[in-house]
Formats: structure tokens, sequence, C-alpha cells
């Protein structure tokens, strides 16, 4: 080989050492089932922003175990079953590797049954808590997480004495609720009411009356979507606003944006996660997802960020196993660690311990206004 076609290949090898990371011959196909149709329609598009930019993220950094990440989507906002014969065929169709879930508990139960363990599955929203099955990594909030120290907090600071509480007549707003009332009346507070509704119900014109003549001036709020855009806007034009606050665990950004800022007068949130969230990590991600999705992106939410934390909990948990097999995973997972946007989180029983936050609501929006470190799940699955 002469010297110019020496200097040549050379140049060819040191150009391709320059490209990002040699990955593994197979992509690792993962499975991202979020909302696309139904009432949690609404979060598809945030989830799907996430999910791209959280596959960006990871394979500028290698992937996971060496593997680029290709994205599957399944409409999980789909009757359970229906959702469950989507994920199927992105597991043994398409031959995903990993499933992420943002969806309801419904939903849950159906991939839990489908997958019993055979493929990592993260499910990322706010839940009821309860969740064991093997394979499965819960990364969103539990009850014992948005209450046990809020509620305490709020007795200190609005020294409520009566809470009416109303959910959705389903898992996660009745254990909430269940979970709730421990707190309120170690407090020294009483519950005066407590209802469910379906979430067919678009009139609360009745529940709001019993809210009124029970004399409550504080409602813990666990509905959900419409339901609750469409109660906290009639709270406010009943007047209940300066008479009783409220306190909701599933009120973010899109929900608040339907509410109004001027319909949340004493409203309160409790969550793991803002999208103003005041850290370092915290405002590089918001500024990251303004630049990646231009002017007209989906509003940034805790729900829609939870995904993105799903994918986080996955590199870590395949790092520190060096695989992707469940048991494996399992395995490793007690005391896994990784900083995300919302913080430093640590993995226990299949569960995070992860920051609390708890904002008002101003002219401009969310408010932080307390911040409880490191809250445990308050779950025992053992590993």
């Amino acid at each position: 080989m002469d010297r110019r076609h020496f200097l040549q290949a050379t140049l060819a090898a040191g150009a391709a050492s320059a490209l990002p990371t040699a990955f593994a011959a197979d992509p690792l196909k993962v499975a991202v089932m979020i909302p696309q149709s139904g009432p949690g329609g609404l979060f598809g598009p945030s989830c799907k922003a996430c999910a791209e930019m959280a596959a960006t993220a990871l394979n500028a950094r290698g992937g996971v175990l060496g593997r680029k990440i290709e994205l599957l989507y399944g409409d999980a906002g789909l009757a359970p079953a229906e959702a469950g014969q989507a994920a199927l065929k992105l597991w043994k169709g398409q031959k995903a590797g990993a499933v992420i879930g943002m969806h309801d508990s419904a939903v849950r139960g159906a991939l839990v049954g489908l997958f019993k363990g055979q493929v990592p599955y993260f499910y990322t929203p706010v839940y009821e808590g309860g969740e064991c099955a093997k394979g499965t990594y819960v990364k969103g909030e539990t009850p014992q997480q948005q209450l046990e120290p809020v509620i305490p907090w709020l007795a200190a600071e609005r020294k409520p004495t009566k809470w009416y509480m109303i959910g959705n007549d389903y898992i996660w707003g009745r254990n909430t609720n269940v979970t709730a009332r421990a707190y309120i009346e170690k407090t020294g507070a009483k519950v005066v009411g407590d209802e469910y509704l379906p979430f067919t119900v678009d009139n609360f014109d009745a529940s709001l009356a019993r809210i009124r003549d029970s004399g409550a001036d504080a409602v813990l709020v666990s509905l959900v979507g419409g339901a609750s855009v469409t109660f906290n806007k009639s709270f406010a034009s009943f007047g209940l606003s300066d008479k009783a606050i409220r306190l909701g665990t599933l009120i973010e950004e899109n929900t608040l944006a339907g509410i109004g800022f001027a319909n949340a007068r004493n409203l309160y949130s409790s969550s793991g996660y803002f999208a103003n969230i005041d850290t370092p990590a915290a405002k590089a991600f918001a500024a990251d997802y303004a630049k990646a999705n231009g002017a007209n992106a989906p509003a940034l939410n805790g729900l829609a960020e939870s995904t993105y934390e799903g994918f986080l909990m996955l590199e870590a948990l395949a790092k520190k196993a060096g695989s992707l097999e469940p048991a494996k995973l399992d395995a490793a997972s007690e005391g896994t660690t990784y900083s995300g946007p919302r913080g430093a989180v640590t993995v226990k029983a299949r569960h995070v311990e992860q920051d609390i936050y708890v904002a008002d609501v101003t002219d401009k929006g969310f408010r932080v206004v307390k911040t409880f470190p490191k809250v445990g799940a308050g779950q025992t699955c053992k590993v």
C-alpha cells in the first residue's frame, strides 16, 4: 500500500472512530405503551415527545448495554384487553425487549398478566400502590408518598378541621382516599364526606352542594382528567374556593390549564414533578423539551416526564444487572440509583424513593411551595 492510500485508510478509520458509539448489531426495541386515544389521549403527544427525548439521550451515551434503542408505540388508551393485544404484537410480533408504560391501572393489570415476568416492564405514572409482580418496576408516586408528608404540612399551614374526599369510582381514587383518611384523622381533623363517581359524570352540582352543606374546609380531589377539570371549575363557580382548600394528587399542567388559574384559588397539588421545578436538572430538561418540540410543543407535565424517567430506570437497572433478563434485574434492583429531572431516585422494593413537591397556583401557574426529600413509596415488595 503506498503512502497516499495508507493515509486515506487511516483517515477513514479515524473518521469511523469519531462517530457515535458503535452499537451492537441488534437494537433494543422498547415498546412504549401510552394513551393515544380515549380520556387519557390528551397526554399521548407529550408522553411520546418525552420518550423520543429519552431515546435520543440514551443513544448518545451508548444505548442500553451497547444496544441502540428503537421505539415502538402501542395505544394504551384502549380497553385493557385491546391494549394487551397491542402490547402482545409489539412484544412477540416485533420483538420488543422492554416495555415502558404510562397508562391506567386496569391496563397495567392486563399487561402484568400478559407478560408474567418474561419481559421487563417499567410502569411510570401516579398509581395506587400494591403492584409487586416480578419483572415489573414502578416509577410513579404512591398515595403514601403524595399524602403522608403533605397532609400534616397542610394541617400546620392551613389548619383544616373537616375534610371531604371525592374521587372517581375505581381503584386509584378509592385507594387514595382510604390511605388519606388515616393521615387526616392523625392530624385531629375529621372526614365529613367520602364519595366516588363514574367517569361519565359531567355535572357535580349535587356533590358540590353536599360539600358546601358538610362545612368542609378541605377537599381531597381524586378525580381524573376531564372530571377533575369540570369539578374544579364548578367548585370555583359555587363560591367554594374561599371557603375550602383543595388538594389534588393528579392535577398537573394539562389539567390545570383546563381548570384555569382563576378557578384554582387555594388549590394545592402534590407530585414528584412539576415543569417549573427550580433545580438545574429540571430546568435543563424543560429547556431541552422546548427546544426539541418547538413553540407548539404539548404542555410538559408530570405524567409525560414520568415516561422519560422510565427509560432512566431501565438504563440504570440494566447497567447494574449487566442484563435485561427480569430475574437478574429483580436481583440487582434494590438500591439502584440514578438522577433525572425529578432529582435523585433510589429503587426500593421495585418502587422508588423520590422527592415530593407541593405546589399552589398563582396567576402564572404552579408555584412549588414545599419540597419533601427522599420520600419512600411505602411498599414492601420482596426482591
